[in-house]
């Protein structure tokens, strides 16, 4: 189906959730800034689903990614005019999208659905790359370390970070939160199996402070190499001060991998469906 199809407009607005996948490193985050300036996935995807529906709504996402971080479900909702089904929205708005985005499922939900409201946790996982010679496949895919890490003591390390805590040190300067307590239900490490060079940082909990994934990634990394002792996580949970922690990890390595939602009860089929994706 194409932006040129026969459609019709409703006599009510009704809402649209899209699964989006997207590299990241070609953009300067998922929230649109001011004027224009840079190039973002919001905005992207607001210009794709407007060649479609000019009367539709902007996106409103689930999580605001910063620059150079990836997706694999970021979760966006709008609010349409035009009576188009799910494959309809879905096959129509990435023929308008470059090759590094995708809108990779649809639902047709309830207007002035919010997400961002009915999130209920995320997952995040950080690739490490450990090896001593740059490989162009994982340029902007993953961290390259080139020293040895003990990964044993950094899952250690990890441990202390599951259950309630004030994340403050973990979080950007620019981060003008309030609350900044957290609950985190997973923390570990785990080698890829069909590439062993690769070591993935899996976190979940149920929401994350500005680039707190990426200084808990620095920190550990900074343990398991032995520039900061073990403890160091407790130490800072307990102090609260950034600079307890450790560096800040690029965010190359970083994807939104998962978006546990509360879904709304009057909601339509998925296209494609579960079987589909495989």
């Amino acid at each position: 189906m194409s932006a040129n199809d026969a459609r019709s407009a409703v006599e009510r607005p009704y809402g649209v959730l899209l699964s989006i996948a997207y590299d990241g490193s070609g953009f300067s985050g998922w929230a649109p800034q001011p004027q224009g300036t840079v190039r973002t996935v919001s905005e992207t995807v607001d210009g794709a689903v407007r060649a479609l529906d000019p009367r539709a709504s902007r996106v409103r996402g689930t999580s605001r990614t910063d620059a150079g971080v990836h997706a694999e479900a970021q979760l966006a909702a709008l609010d349409a005019t035009m009576d188009i089904p799910p494959r309809g929205w879905l096959l129509a708005v990435n023929q308008h999208l470059p090759d590094d985005v995708a809108v990779r499922r649809v639902w047709r939900v309830p207007v002035g659905f919010e997400p961002r409201f009915a999130s209920r946790g995320k997952t995040y996982r950080y690739r490490l790359l450990l090896d001593r010679v740059r490989d162009p496949r994982w340029r902007h895919r993953a961290w390259r370390i080139g020293w040895p890490l003990d990964l044993e003591r950094a899952g250690r390390e990890a441990q202390s970070l599951i259950g309630t805590f004030d994340f403050k040190a973990f979080r950007s300067a620019h981060d003008a939160r309030v609350s900044t307590v957290r609950t985190l239900t997973e923390a570990r490490f785990e080698r890829d199996r069909s590439d062993p060079r690769i070591v993935s940082f899996v976190v979940s909990g149920n929401a994350f402070l500005y680039n707190m994934v990426r200084i808990l990634v620095g920190t550990l990394v900074d343990v398991a190499r032995g520039q900061l002792p073990e403890g160091t996580i407790a130490a800072a949970l307990a102090g609260q001060e950034r600079k307890l922690a450790g560096a800040t990890a690029p965010p190359d390595g970083l994807t939104l991998e998962h978006i546990d939602l509360g879904f709304p009860t009057e909601m339509s089929a998925p296209w494609p469906d579960a079987t589909a994706l495989g």
